[in-house]
């Protein structure tokens, strides 16, 4: 693929967020696009500044930085 090939795939997938979103009630279309935690989903208002992620693993990505 090309770059041009995944700015494409960017923009549809994008757009087509923004239409799953258009068809929601006010309420559940600002709670869907609310950013939130990927593993516990709690919003992204109540992180506290300095917060620990609990689904990161440091040896994993010490891996694949390609330390040993």
């Amino acid at each position: 693929m090309k770059g041009r090939d995944y700015l494409w795939c960017l923009v549809h997938t994008l757009l087509d967020r923004e239409d799953e979103l258009e068809r929601f009630c006010p309420e559940c279309r600002s709670r869907g696009a609310e950013e939130r935690c990927p593993v516990c989903g709690r919003p992204a208002s109540s992180w506290a500044e300095g917060s620990v992620n609990i689904s990161f693993d440091m040896e994993k990505f010490e891996q694949g930085a390609g330390k040993p």
